[in-house]
């Protein structure tokens, strides 16, 4: 998707950040029908998502295989211990970023995502793209860029302040690849493939993006989303998000639930690539994020995406007289771009490809 022409956008919206200081009411392009408006406190998840331990995955023990099997049947998502990164670590990751959104505009800008004064691209700093003017608008700001492989970087959107943005973001890349290459072989073992199937597809073309949320703090945090219901057009994701503050809401039988803060966890996920190469074995969750009325809340998020010009289809080994094939053919490209062109008008990309 690097590689696509930058859209054409009906109206550059205001930077969310700037303009959440000092407002009473957020502007009606951010304001959600009644009958859709979030429930902000959601509700507890009647069971806790599964915590699965990397360690004894990577060690393959059974009992470990076994809850992964059932998070995944379940919600289609954990959360993760025992990933090898320290408090420490994790606490500079985050710090890093809060730092960046904290920078004067001024400098944010100069990371901007707009070409031409009226087109968006996917990478850079801004909002995503608008499509209408009857859109909805996110109460979101965002960072995103491609951090894999290191030779598809465009350091002229990779921030210089602070100074250890980079490198810290670098080394964050490093180690969550491993988290990624694991979590991908134990997805082909549940399928009853060989370990490295998956592992093996992403091949020198394959990208992952870094995107890097900033949502403000809201006077009506139940008047607006801080990002839409959606699913993830990835492989695979890998979510480290604030721990002072929920948001993050997992839909699940219709019912929005609140994912909890587990401190020193990171949150995976199978996106709808997956989805589709297992022919619906896993699904990929339908998520959003609610503001709040008193804080700020940031999140890194890690999107594995195969060759852009990659046929992405069912898995022959996956289809049969008694599962037949329930999604269409789409290349890596082509289903980022719906991606995009679906979130922004408040539909999931899946159901475009769904037989």
């Amino acid at each position: 998707m690097a590689d696509a022409e930058p859209w054409k956008t009906v109206k550059i919206p205001p930077i969310v950040q700037e303009l959440a200081t000092g407002m009473q009411e957020p502007p009606s392009r951010y304001v959600i029908a009644e009958q859709n408006r979030p429930t902000a406190a959601g509700f507890e998840m009647p069971d806790p998502i599964p915590i699965i331990d990397l360690s004894r995955l990577s060690a393959n023990c059974a009992d470990e295989v076994a809850k992964l099997r059932s998070a995944l049947e379940k919600w289609g998502l954990f959360l993760a211990v025992g990933h090898g990164m320290e408090q420490s670590f994790l606490g500079e990751v985050m710090g890093v970023a809060r730092e960046f959104f904290k920078l004067p505009l001024e400098e944010k800008q100069k990371y901007s995502n707009l070409v031409n004064g009226n087109e968006v691209r996917i990478e850079g700093y801004g909002n995503d793209m608008v499509v209408s003017e009857k859109q909805i608008l996110d109460w979101c700001d965002r960072l995103y860029i491609i951090v894999e492989p290191e030779n598809r970087r465009i350091y002229s959107l990779w921030p210089t302040q602070p100074p250890s943005f980079r490198d810290i973001l670098s080394e964050y890349t490093v180690r969550c690849r491993k988290i990624a290459n694991l979590f991908l072989q134990n997805l082909a073992k549940l399928l009853d493939l060989h370990e490295d199937y998956f592992v093996n597809m992403f091949d020198e073309n394959a990208l992952t993006y870094a995107r890097l949320n900033y949502y403000p703090n809201c006077p009506k945090p139940d008047h607006v989303f801080g990002m839409k219901p959606h699913t993830d057009a990835s492989v695979i994701t890998i979510v480290f998000i604030d721990d002072n503050v929920s948001g993050l809401q997992l839909q699940k039988d219709g019912v929005w639930y609140n994912v909890p803060i587990v401190p020193n966890t990171l949150l995976v996920n199978v996106g709808d690539v997956m989805e589709i190469m297992s022919n619906g074995f896993f699904k990929s969750p339908i998520h959003r994020v609610v503001t709040n009325v008193e804080k700020e809340r940031l999140s890194l998020v890690m999107f594995y995406t195969m060759n852009p010009e990659k046929e992405i289809e069912p898995l022959s080994e996956l289809v049969d007289e008694k599962r037949p094939r329930r999604y269409r053919k789409t290349t890596t490209n082509d289903y980022i771009a719906k991606l995009f062109e679906t979130f922004a008008r408040g539909t999931l990309a899946i159901d475009t490809v769904k037989i």
